[in-house]
């Protein structure tokens, strides 16, 4: 009988560990610049809002998809940032805030990776440096955000254009 035990406590706790290593490692915006300068890498912060189902479906797929969540994971330091979040956010010298605006706010540091157009889901790209390369806005399939997340890993968008780059890509998924 103890054998037994053991045995199906040895398989639910493989299963866990299974279904754990199948999840992307999100980080707080804050985690991820204290990784970045001990460790650069790019940095992937998905933007999103309690309220959004395109945000959801994104999350439910795109996030879920096993050749994502091992390229961003080991490529990206990869951010949940909400849009809405009412806590302060300080960055490169400037404190970022909630800001009431009708009936939702937003949060500023939401709305200058977005350059003011807020959009959800979003997803903005920066460099090791911690530079905005770009935000991309809208929910992506997985095919489509594999590209993406490829042109901004390895400077790739340095060393080719987009139209070029997603001709010669080759998917995994």
């Amino acid at each position: 009988m103890r054998n037994f035990i053991f045995i199906i406590v040895a398989l639910v706790s493989l299963s866990v560990h299974a279904q754990n290593q199948n999840k992307i490692v999100w980080l707080s915006f804050e985690e991820a610049m204290e990784k970045s300068e001990k460790e650069p890498k790019p940095i992937l912060i998905d933007i999103y809002t309690d309220w959004c189902g395109w945000c959801k479906k994104m999350d439910n797929t795109t996030y879920k998809n096993d050749v994502i969540v091992d390229y961003v994971n080991e490529n990206y330091y990869p951010v949940k940032l909400n849009g809405e979040d009412r806590n302060d956010i300080s960055f490169q010298g400037k404190t970022f805030t909630y800001k009431a605006q009708g009936r939702r706010g937003y949060h500023e540091l939401a709305a200058a990776l977005m350059k003011g157009k807020l959009s959800y889901p979003s997803t903005a790209f920066m460099n090791k440096d911690k530079q905005l390369l770009q935000n991309v806005p809208g929910y992506m399939a997985e095919r489509k955000f594999e590209k993406v997340l490829a042109f901004f890993n390895d400077e790739n968008y340095k060393k080719t254009n987009w139209k070029d780059f997603e001709k010669k890509f080759k998917s995994s998924i």
